[in-house]
């Protein structure tokens, strides 16, 4: 019934499996027939803590019971103390945006380098430099920020100044009087789960530094301890002047944060967003946040990552004949797969498997479980994932 409701009322924008999942606890799902499945996706990178959270759910519960919206014309006290929290937990000294998405948080990035540009200087500096491979979003703007020319496809014209460069060393050869910004993924995730070279970041930053060119970290998959640390620029020991944030804040609640250096850039009026921000998100986003500083002070991230690093090196040697290498860092991890034919294989043994696996770019078996995953879980779903790659023929 649901399944004909769906193709009879939905777009058919994504390529749906039409399994119904009901429930969840942790990192496992059950669907309508009561089939368990291990989700290694996390609902691409966003249940940070979990499928039904306790300490989440019950923070969402008290808050819609007492006030769930009245608009950014107002303070919002939940939306005050994240923003704090963020920046502290952080190390950046910074002012934040909040919208409803990674998409929404671009959008802020590029006007705030946009105004920048617009606001210094005598000649207009307009110009975003990106990297080929890269994914900032599907909104007109993002669409074409992101370096992947397929998906440009039916949905011009676009706006103009964005420019492409096939890695980290080409950035500097685009540089000219009219850029005002680069914006970087520090591991590509719908790219391929690839890391930039943590050396050639640094040189980058210092770079534009000294050029007075913003440097824009998307963190909307990185961040909130994915790779580690509470973002990926951490982890490079890097500053950018600004940095995006979604996915994995809100545990499910749809949220975007756009985090700048530029505490002054905008005027009242310049951006906006009816519910960004709001009550019921800012309030689960902080639980979120509480819960993983938490993890990772007791170093329980630290140890999970190790652990679940254990499990795909010992994939990587028992499938030399389908497996090229590992890639990725923290629990934004990778298995580059020698053919599309048999990542899509795999894929589909492991749902069979009932394990949940995502592709991404450049032939990536793709692996982003929930960061606070049990090792019992942990240890089902790779007894799963080693059957799927047992029906897989190379």
């Amino acid at each position: 019934m649901f399944e004909k409701m769906d193709k009879d009322f939905i777009l058919h924008s994504y390529g749906r499996n039409y399994v119904n999942f009901t429930k969840g606890k942790s990192a496992t799902i059950w669907d309508s027939n009561e089939n368990e499945y291990i989700d290694f996706t996390s609902g691409i990178g966003v249940v940070s803590v979990g499928h039904a959270n306790e300490k989440v759910s019950s923070a969402i519960c008290d808050q819609a019971q007492k006030i769930l919206h009245i608009s950014n014309l107002f303070m919002i006290e939940p939306q005050a103390k994240l923003a704090k929290s963020l920046v502290e937990k952080s190390g950046f000294d910074m002012r934040c945006f909040f919208a409803n998405s990674g998409a929404e948080a671009n959008e802020g990035a590029i006007k705030i380098a946009r105004k920048y540009g617009e606001v210094d200087g005598e000649v207009k500096r307009y110009k975003v430099i990106t990297l080929k491979h890269s994914f900032h979003g599907r909104t007109i703007s993002t669409l074409k920020a992101t370096g992947q020319e397929s998906m440009h496809n039916y949905f011009g014209p676009f706006p103009d100044g964005f420019v492409y460069a096939d890695d980290i060393d080409h950035i500097k050869s685009l540089i000219d009087d009219h850029t005002v910004c680069v914006m970087l993924e520090l591991i590509q995730g719908e790219g391929g789960v690839e890391p930039q070279d943590l050396q050639k970041v640094q040189e980058l930053a210092k770079l534009l530094k000294s050029k007075d060119i913003l440097l824009a970290v998307d963190e909307v998959q990185t961040g909130i301890y994915r790779t580690g640390e509470v973002f990926a620029a951490n982890l490079y020991d890097i500053e950018p002047d600004i940095i995006t944030v979604a996915k994995g804040l809100g545990n499910g609640v749809p949220i975007g944060v756009v985090m700048t250096k530029l505490k002054d850039i905008f005027s009242p009026g310049d951006h906006g967003s009816t519910f960004g921000g709001g009550y019921l998100v800012t309030r689960a986003a902080y639980e979120v946040l509480e819960i993983l500083e938490d993890y990772k002070t007791s170093g329980k991230l630290d140890e999970m990552m190790l652990y679940f690093e254990s499990k795909l090196q010992n994939l990587c040697q028992d499938y030399p004949n389908i497996i090229e290498k590992e890639v990725g860092l923290g629990l934004m991890r990778g298995l580059r797969i020698k053919s599309a034919t048999l990542l899509t294989s795999l894929i589909n043994n492991a749902f069979e498997q009932k394990v949940l696996l995502l592709k991404a770019g450049r032939n990536t078996l793709r692996f982003l479980p929930p960061l606070t995953i049990t090792k019992e879980e942990v240890d089902e779903g790779f007894i799963r994932v080693k059957k799927a790659f047992e029906m897989t023929k190379a």
